[in-house]
C-alpha cells in the first residue's frame, strides 16, 4: 500500500522529493527511504535532479520513469461524410508525453486489406518505427470507435467500417497484439478529453453534445460515464424526430449531410458540413446569417432533449461543426434554446482545437495503464 500510494503520488505531482514524499504520505523516514528504493528497482520511478540552495545536503528530486509503459491510442473515424484521414493515432510515455502522432490513410494502409487487426498492426508498427520503439514495448492500446461497445459479446455496434463489427474483435487484437486493448465510444472519449483539458474541467458533471458528420451525446458523471446497458447511451442520432413525416430521426435533422443541404438552400457551400458552417461564421451577409440561425434552431432541439432528460450543470458543444461555428453558432442555439424551452442549461462550446477523441483515448489508456500499475504493485508487494 505504501508504495502504489507513492507511485501514485508521483504520477499526479510530477516530481517530489523524499521529504515531500514524507509529508504527503504521513510515512517515517526509513519507510519512505525503502518504499522509493522498490519503486527505482522496478524501474517505476527515477531520479531526475537534486535540489540546492538550502541547508544540509542537496535532495534527490524522484520522478515516474517515462518509459515504464508505453500507450498507443488509435481514433478510428467513418470518413463517409468527411475530408479527414480515416486513422489517427498517437504513442505516449507514462507521463503523457507523445513518442510520435500521425494520421492514416487507405492508401498507406493499402497491405491491411479492410482487416482491422492488420490495420491496427501497421499503425502501430510505423509509429513505433518512428518513436525508435519496438513493438514489444507497448503496454495499452485504447481504441476511440464511431458506434458503442458491448463488452458483454465483445463487439462494437453501430458502426459501419468493413471488419469492425465482428464479434470478438476486441479480444483477437489483445491476442494477436499481445497488448491490452480497451474500446470506447468516440464521443465518450471526447468528454474524457473535455474533462481533462477542456469546458469539463472542475466541473461535478456535465453533457457533451457532438455534431459531425455524425451526432452523439456523452454523459459525464464525474468519477464516470454513463455508458448503458449495451454500451449505446448517447446513440442521439437515433432519436425520432416527428410523426410520419421527414426528417425521420435526430441524425436526418443536423447530422453532417443535413447541415450541408441545410446550407445548399441559403447559397453556403462547403466540401464538408464544418466547412460550410465555417464559411457562413465568416461572411457577414443575410443568407450566411439566415443558415446559421436555421442550423441553431435544429441544434436546439437535440440541446432540449438532452436538457429536459437530465438537467444537466453543463451542456459542452463539440464536434468539427460546433468548433467551426464556434462562439458565434453557440449564442445562437442558446438564444435559439431560451426562445423555445423554459429550460436556462448553462452552454458551453468546446475548446479544444486538436483532435478530441485522440486526445481522450490517450487520456484514457493513460488512466488504465497508470491505474493497472498501481494494483498488480500492490497485488505483488502483498505477502502470500
Amino acid at each position: 500500500m505504501n508504495e502504489s500510494a507513492t507511485l501514485a503520488l508521483l504520477l499526479d505531482r510530477g516530481t517530489l522529493t523524499r521529504g515531500e514524499l514524507r509529508e504527503l504520505t504521513g510515512l517515517s523516514k526509513p519507510t519512505t527511504s525503502d518504499v522509493l528504493r522498490t519503486l527505482t528497482e522496478a524501474g517505476l520511478a527515477v531520479v531526475v535532479g537534486h535540489t540546492s540552495g538550502g541547508p544540509g545536503p542537496n535532495a534527490e528530486v524522484y520522478a515516474i520513469n517515462p518509459g515504464a509503459a508505453v500507450v498507443a491510442a488509435i481514433s478510428v473515424r467513418d470518413t463517409t461524410e468527411t475530408a479527414h484521414a480515416p486513422y489517427d493515432a498517437a504513442l505516449c510515455d507514462l507521463t503523457g508525453a507523445v513518442l510520435a502522432q500521425a494520421e492514416f490513410t487507405q492508401e498507406r494502409l493499402a497491405a491491411a486489406a479492410d482487416d482491422p487487426v492488420d490495420t491496427v498492426r501497421l499503425i502501430l508498427a510505423d509509429l513505433c518505427a518512428t518513436a525508435g520503439l519496438t513493438p514489444d514495448r507497448l503496454t495499452h492500446l485504447q481504441l476511440g470507435v464511431p458506434g458503442s461497445y458491448h463488452p458483454g459479446t465483445d463487439t462494437i455496434r453501430h458502426i459501419d467500417l468493413t471488419g469492425w463489427q465482428r464479434p470478438g474483435l476486441v479480444g483477437d487484437l489483445a491476442t494477436r497484439l499481445d497488448l491490452t486493448v480497451a474500446a470506447e465510444n468516440d464521443v465518450n472519449l471526447a468528454a474524457i478529453a473535455e474533462r481533462h483539458r477542456g469546458a469539463g474541467k472542475g466541473t461535478d458533471s456535465f453533457v457533451l453534445l457532438w455534431f459531425g458528420a455524425g451526432l452523439g451525446c456523452a454523459i459525464d458523471l464525474g468519477p464516470s460515464l454513463l455508458r448503458g446497458a449495451t454500451g449505446g447511451a448517447g446513440e442521439i442520432g437515433y432519436v425520432p424526430v416527428g410523426l410520419g413525416g421527414q426528417p425521420r430521426d435526430m441524425q436526418e435533422l443536423v447530422g453532417g449531410p443535413a447541415v450541408l443541404a441545410l446550407a445548399a438552400t441559403y447559397g453556403i457551400t462547403g466540401a464538408t458540413a464544418e466547412d460550410a458552417v465555417a464559411a457562413a461564421v465568416a461572411d457577414s451577409g443575410a443568407d450566411a446569417a439566415g443558415f446559421l440561425t436555421a442550423l441553431a434552431d435544429r441544434i436546439a432541439v437535440a440541446l432540449a432533449a438532452v436538457a429536459a432528460l437530465l438537467d444537466p450543470p453543463l451542456v459542452v458543444l463539440a464536434g468539427e461543426v460546433a468548433q467551426a461555428g464556434g462562439d458565434t453558432l453557440r449564442d445562437l442555439v442558446v438564444e435559439a434554446f431560451h426562445r423555445d424551452t423554459p429550460l436556462r442549461t448553462p452552454v458551453a462550446v468546446t475548446a479544444l482545437p486538436d483532435d478530441a477523441v485522440l486526445l481522450g483515448a490517450t487520456d484514457a489508456g493513460l488512466r488504465a495503464v497508470r491505474e493497472a500499475l498501481i494494483d498488480s504493485l500492490r497485488y505483488a508487494l502483498t505477502p502470500a
